[in-house]
């Protein structure tokens, strides 16, 4: 029992240092979106990934750069209209 609490202790611990793992009442819309923004700045931050975009595109590294961070602003477009009850 007390192996148990302890996970769950560590769990709780991580969902409120980072946001992307998540907790109970995360959305799925929230999820993707995180998961999108950790996509695109794991790209962004490998300098071989950023140059094959480059070249895939025929565009600069720093047009490709701007691109990317444009996009991690709404990578899922716009979040759904929320219900209120």
């Amino acid at each position: 029992m007390g192996e148990r609490y302890n996970i769950h202790s560590q769990l709780e611990h991580l969902q409120s240092k980072y946001i992307g793992t998540g907790h109970a009442d995360t959305t799925k819309f929230e999820w993707l979106t995180n998961q999108h923004r950790d996509s695109l700045a794991s790209y962004m931050g490998h300098y071989d990934i950023l140059n094959y975009f480059a070249i895939a595109e025929n565009e600069s590294k720093a047009r490709v750069r701007f691109n990317l961070m444009e996009r991690m602003l709404q990578p899922c477009g716009p979040p759904p209209e929320k219900l209120e009850d």
